[in-house]
């Protein structure tokens, strides 16, 4: 298969795709963001305690 058949058929396929709207994108957008700082503080909550834990072992 060439380079050309493959652009060909890729560009045909990429019409049966169905995009999200600009509003889906603002909203997954957001979502992503939300859960990584929750999961930021999450972690940083049990590394925080793991910390000072061990400082107090030690």
């Amino acid at each position: 298969m060439s380079l050309i058949t493959y652009l060909k058929e890729t560009k045909a396929e990429l019409k049966f795709v169905k995009w999200p709207s600009q509003r889906q994108t603002m909203i997954y957008t957001a979502l992503v963001i939300f859960i990584s700082i929750i999961t930021a503080l999450y972690l940083g909550l049990f590394d925080f305690a793991f910390t000072s834990g061990m400082n107090k072992i030690i």
